[in-house]
Parts: structure tokens; C-alpha cells; sequence
């Protein structure tokens, strides 16, 4: 029993694996049933066009296994499954199809305006984006001259403070040299002075002793 419930799972198998797709007949509705007979009971009422997967087909008795879209399994007469979907869907399909050609114009249309305004717009962004990028550039530059002058105006007050500092030590070069010469002059208007002084002593005790040999020689010629 066990080796026949595992031949039958493996035919069921196979079948499934070998599975068509099917569509019951141009009629208004066909029969499911639950065996390959008329004498089986009806499950279920199919409507014109409704697509089924194959499972097999019997070609002695004219049933075919198949199973509907929300997996039910039954028995239907093979003469009423077609390979290809009903004139009448088919005509069906055909008119959407013609009336989705004939909207399709107009829906390009519309597409083709879309497109349009985002193409103006995404131009507008990238003027304004490209604006914005000058701008950033022109502060780049104007950032990048004011670091230069930055740079050459420290450079020249490094110059004037190295230049400040030198004056300054020549300025108290010549104070020292001042203050030198001026003690220099002071001692030779010492020395001068001192020279004065005593010359004017040596006159003073010179000059009495000359007016008193001039009297006497005034007095020796009387």
C-alpha cells in the first residue's frame, strides 16, 4: 500500500511537472467534476474562458485532470479546453489594447510636457547651482588675495619691527657717542678754564714784578 500511495505521489509529480496552461471553451459554462464520468458529482461551474492548469489528459474516456486558480482539482471534458484564451476574451484583450493605442498619444503628450517642465526646471537649478559656484569661487579668490596680503603685510611688519629695532640701537649708538663727546668737550673746556685760571695767576704775580723794574729804571734815569 505504502510502495503505491509513493508510485502514485510520483506520477502526480510528474504531471504537475509537465503542466499546461488550458481555457475552458467559448460556451457560457462547463462542469468540474469530480471524476472522468457524467455520473460524477459537479463541484464547481466554470465560466467561458477561464484559465486552468493541465495535469493530464485521458484520451479513452475524453477527461481531463486540471486545477483551477485557487487550487481545486477536477475532471473536465477535453474537447471543452482550448490552448489559447476564447474569441471572445481575445476580442475583449483586443479592445483595451486598441483603446490603450489610442490613448497612448495623448498620455506621450502629456509625458512629453512633463518632461519639458522638468527640463526647464532642472535648467533653472543648474543656472542658479552654476551662480552660486561663481559666487564661491569669486570669495575663494577674494579670501585667498586677502591671506596673501595677510601673509605680505606680516612679512612687512617682521621688516619694519627688525628695521624699528636697528635704528633704535644706532639711535642709542649716537646717544652713547653724544654723551661721550660731551664729556670729552667738558673735560677740555675744564682743562681750558683750568689753563685760564692759572695763567691768569702766573700774569698776576708776573705783571707786579715788571711794573717795579719799570719804576726803578723810570727812577735811575732821573
Amino acid at each position: 500500500m505504502k510502495k503505491f500511495l509513493t508510485l502514485l505521489a510520483l506520477l502526480s509529480a510528474i504531471a504537475n511537472l509537465q503542466a499546461e496552461s488550458r481555457y475552458v471553451t467559448d460556451q457560457f459554462k462547463v462542469t468540474l467534476r469530480s471524476g472522468e464520468s457524467a455520473t460524477h458529482k459537479i463541484t464547481r461551474m466554470l465560466p467561458s474562458g477561464y484559465q486552468v492548469e493541465l495535469i493530464s489528459s485521458n484520451p479513452d474516456n475524453g477527461y481531463s485532470l486540471v486545477k483551477t486558480q485557487d487550487g481545486t482539482t477536477g475532471y473536465i471534458l477535453t474537447r471543452q479546453l482550448m490552448p489559447i484564451p476564447s474569441a471572445r476574451d481575445r476580442l475583449v484583450a483586443a479592445e483595451a489594447k486598441l483603446a490603450e493605442l489610442q490613448e497612448a498619444p495623448g498620455l506621450l503628450s502629456a509625458k512629453l510636457s512633463k518632461l519639458q517642465d522638468d527640463y526647464k526646471a532642472l535648467s533653472g537649478q543648474h543656472q542658479k547651482l552654476q551662480q552660486e559656484k561663481q559666487a564661491l569661487d569669486d570669495e575663494l579668490q577674494s579670501i585667498k588675495r586677502t591671506a596673501a596680503n595677510a601673509v605680505r603685510i606680516s612679512n612687512e611688519r617682521n621688516d619694519l619691527r627688525k628695521q624699528v629695532a636697528t635704528l633704535t640701537r644706532e639711535a642709542e649708538e649716537l646717544k652713547q657717542t653724544n654723551r661721550e663727546l660731551g664729556n670729552d668737550s667738558a673735560q677740555r673746556w675744564f682743562l681750558i678754564g683750568g689753563g685760564v685760571v692759572v695763567g691768569g695767576i702766573i700774569l698776576g704775580l708776573i705783571l707786579p714784578s715788571l711794573r717795579v723794574r719799570k719804576r726803578k729804571s723810570s727812577w735811575g734815569s732821573l
